[in-house]
């Protein structure tokens, strides 16, 4: 089920890039401008040849083979159970894998990779929706290894021999109450009469 799921996430995300690259070419690649938010974002066609975010322009076999090569060493390492099950891990493998899908389809496809979302407030390179999985991707890993990783000790953590922490259901440590002859506690090395005198005591006072 999970590998199902992990693949299902990887799919509907290459989806939406593709779509929105496609949407993008139709609406956008005779010039059109779209302000979504009037001098700080707007949708602006470009078409980018080299990594993310339009840097070493015109490299394209060498981001083919990185992105095939990254894309299936993240893919061994999710599905071989070799990393943490653990919800920002997958995250991480699932936006990195997707979104280096949907740019290496670009550049096999159309030797560029679409861009179109610019932020103008900043004049921040323009990217796609692949970008920003790879981005979210990244950010999710580093996230899991500052806040969570290693934060979960484990049954090793508190060694083998220590049994300080461990109690019985009687609230009594492993130990106590045992005796190797007949299971009295085994620091009672005298025994009370009914009336609460010490046997040991009456002897010596008969």
């Amino acid at each position: 089920m999970y590998v199902v799921i992990t693949l299902v996430a990887v799919a509907v995300l290459v989806a939406i890039d593709q779509l929105t690259k496609w949407w993008a070419v139709g609406a956008l690649a005779n010039g059109t401008v779209i302000p979504v938010w009037p001098e700080v974002f707007e949708l602006r066609y470009t078409e980018n040849r080299g990594a993310a975010f339009g840097m070493l322009q015109n490299h394209q076999w060498l981001f083919v083979i990185a992105t095939i090569a990254l894309v299936a060493i993240i893919a061994a390492l999710l599905y071989s159970g070799k990393l943490p099950r653990h919800a920002l891990v997958t995250a991480a493998c699932v936006l990195i894998i997707a979104g280096g899908i949907g740019n290496l389809i670009d550049r096999t496809v159309s030797g560029y990779v679409v861009d179109f979302l610019y932020f103008r407030l900043i004049d921040f390179p323009i990217f796609n929706f692949a970008d920003i999985c790879v981005t979210g991707g990244a950010i999710a890993g580093i996230v899991y290894l500052l806040f969570f990783d290693g934060k979960h000790p484990t049954e090793e953590s508190y060694g083998k021999n220590d049994t300080a922490l461990v109690m019985r259901a009687d609230g009594t440590a492993p130990g106590q109450g045992d005796s190797p002859a007949d299971g009295r506690d085994a620091f009672d090395c005298t025994e009370m009469d009914g009336a609460g005198t010490d046997n040991g005591q009456r002897e010596t006072a008969d």
